[in-house]
């Protein structure tokens, strides 16, 4: 707290104890709110042509007082309205306590009548008011604001109080989720609760939170997915689709693209394959844009889509062949590995998974999108079915927008004896190091034993949502993480 601030709350808490010492409760438990500062605005011709009483409730945005005169700014979440003071309509005593005692930033209530002031704006002229809520802290100048984003996240209350375009911005959010969410649900997709807490994390490629679940003495992971394994089980339980939204949580760092927690979506459709899902997200993908957003162009991360265009089909082993004449369905670690250096490309891990996966990163970033990337190979992909059209690949499907995949797909593997195979692949990549391995689940082999019928599942995140805005993925956080003040946060 700067010492201005410090000075600021202290001249308030003086003012706080004059309230009291009129016998005036600072902090009252209710209001007799009438209309919303919406309401009056949107009916304000017949308000005033009726004189009338209102009572609002609001925060105080902006103060002028004027000898006799005071005009004031109040805002209760819907709109803002001006409100008029006089000593002659209030009263002198409650005049004089409103202009001496209340502070911008202060919840008052009003009673008062509609009015046109005589420069055309409309208003409303107050006859009595009362204290609603006390703040002890100024608001931010408003135009100078939060600037600092450690300051702007960590007091994400007045970021979005502040700055219309914040609060604007996380209504799209909400509606992003609720487009996605009737979209499945009109399809047939049933919305579904999945465990957030796993014995072994599953359905992605990522290292996990741990923590220790003190009844049963047994360390947990907070899940990585989306219910993948479990969503899958309920399509051998005999659900046709299924889906759920829900959050995700990572041990990894963080970037424009990356955070530790966030909101994913997640689907599973029996009796269909890959390419039946490529199908239906694509018409997902329009219905976000065009309802969220009411366009389909976007300009972000240098890069400009439009979903309305034809989405071109990338070849995974062919698009890096092209792009750095590596085939990384023959090539050794070593060639890969002298590859990226000639590119001066960052890489950990030395196995094939992760050096694959490094060299398609490289290469994504040239791509502008809309396109489905197709034909990974079966390494990095241990959860899908083998592509038999092209052997070493996978019927996978990834959406890629900007240089990056928003939304993963696959026909999934429901071969038992293959997938026990996979799994005891990822469990050498995690005997020798690897932390984004996949843990085998052995259990879900034993579901697969007793029968999966062919499944497409897919899932994207609110990365999707950051991308459309053009805006770093913390961003779009209402609150995300932050270290306590006086510990840097490395990015």
């Amino acid at each position: 707290m700067t010492t201005e601030n410090c000075t600021e709350r202290d001249d308030r808490l003086e003012k706080l104890e004059k309230l009291k010492g009129n016998s005036i409760n600072p902090y009252p438990a209710n209001t007799k709110r009438s209309h919303s500062v919406k309401q009056v605005l949107d009916d304000f011709s017949n308000l005033e042509k009726n004189k009338e009483q209102l009572i609002l409730s609001g925060r105080l945005m902006s103060k002028r007082s004027h000898g006799n005169l005071s005009f004031v700014s109040i805002f209760d979440g819907s709109e803002k309205i001006q409100l008029a003071f006089t000593k002659k309509d209030t009263g002198a005593d409650e005049y004089k306590d409103f202009v001496k005692l209340i502070d911008v930033g202060d919840f008052i209530e009003v009673t008062g009548k509609c009015f046109v002031t005589h420069k055309g704006e409309n208003s409303v002229l107050i006859e009595s008011w009362k204290i609603l809520s006390k703040a002890l802290q100024p608001l931010p100048e408003k135009w100078h604001g939060l600037k600092d984003d450690d300051i702007k996240f960590r007091k994400r209350y007045l970021d979005i109080l502040m700055n219309p375009e914040v609060k604007e911005m996380f209504i799209k959010k909400s509606k992003f989720w609720d487009v996605t969410r009737n979209f499945l649900k009109d399809k047939g997709f049933l919305e579904v609760e999945t465990p957030v807490l796993e014995v072994t994390t599953g359905g992605a490629e990522a290292e996990p939170f741990r923590t220790h679940h003190n009844d049963f003495d047994l360390d947990v992971f907070l899940r990585i997915s989306i219910g993948e394994l479990w969503q899958k089980k309920l399509m051998a339980a005999g659900f046709e689709k299924t889906f759920e939204i829900g959050k995700v949580f990572r041990n990894e760092g963080s970037s424009l693209e990356h955070v530790q927690e966030f909101t994913n979506m997640e689907f599973y459709w029996a009796y269909a394959d890959f390419r039946d899902g490529m199908k239906l997200t694509k018409e997902l993908y329009l219905k976000i844009a065009n309802e969220v957003f009411g366009k389909t162009k976007f300009t972000t991360r240098g890069h400009t889509f439009d979903l309305a265009d034809e989405w071109k089909e990338v070849d995974y082993v062919d698009e890096i062949l092209k792009q750095t004449k590596i085939n990384v369905l023959k090539a050794s670690k070593q060639e890969m590995e002298k590859k990226l250096k000639q590119l001066k490309v960052k890489y950990e891990g030395d196995n094939k998974e992760r050096l694959i996966d490094t060299l398609w990163k490289y290469c994504r970033k040239n791509i502008s999108g809309p396109a489905f990337l197709i034909n990974h190979p079966k390494l990095i992909s241990p959860l899908a079915k083998e592509n038999k059209k092209r052997l070493g690949t996978v019927e996978r499907f990834q959406i890629l927008i900007a240089g990056a995949e928003i939304g993963n797909g696959y026909s999934e593997l429901n071969n038992p004896i293959d997938q026990r195979k996979r799994f005891e692949e990822q469990q050498k990549l995690l005997e020798e190091g690897d932390n984004e391995a996949m843990m085998p689940d052995w259990e879900f082999v034993e579901m697969l034993e007793h029968g999966m019928p062919p499944t497409c599942g897919f899932g994207f995140g609110e990365r999707l949502f950051a991308f459309m805005m053009d805006k770093p993925i913390r961003e779009v956080a209402l609150f995300p993480l932050m270290k306590p003040k006086g510990i840097t946060h490395n990015t």
